[in-house]
């Protein structure tokens, strides 16, 4: 039986699933749709380590250009290739085909202090 993924989020309208040492990161429903129709992507290289809120990912939309923080400490194992031709994948898709980034995660504790689903929610409100 796999184990139960556990997914968190940042007061930046990020999500942040983890599964074992490793976590999957990409923008909320909520920051897609204050974002607009996605137009460019800017990923970074595997292999780079990033620290916590250290600006990680660029995405330009037709209203503005945001950045993407690192939500934990980690080293990039994975990007979401599909994204550079088809950025509006994080449009449709935002919290499955749309993810950015893998990030082999350095320190749990991080991640075990982001925001819950009713903290994000209550955050929302």
């Amino acid at each position: 039986m796999a184990e139960e993924e556990s997914v968190r989020y940042t007061e930046n309208h990020d999500w942040v699933r983890k599964e074992g040492h490793e976590v999957t990161i990409g923008i909320t429903d909520h920051a897609q749709n204050e974002l607009g129709d996605i137009v460019f992507v800017e990923l970074p290289d595997i292999g780079d380590e990033f620290k916590k809120e250290e600006e990680m990912v660029v995405i330009e939309s037709v209203k503005s250009v945001s950045d993407v923080e690192a939500p934990v400490d980690g080293t990039i194992k994975d990007v979401n290739e599909s994204l550079e031709g088809e950025p509006e994948k994080i449009n449709e898709s935002p919290t499955e085909d749309g993810w950015l980034v893998k990030i082999d995660i350095k320190d749990e504790d991080q991640f075990a202090s982001l925001l819950d689903s009713s903290e994000y929610d209550e955050f929302l409100d």
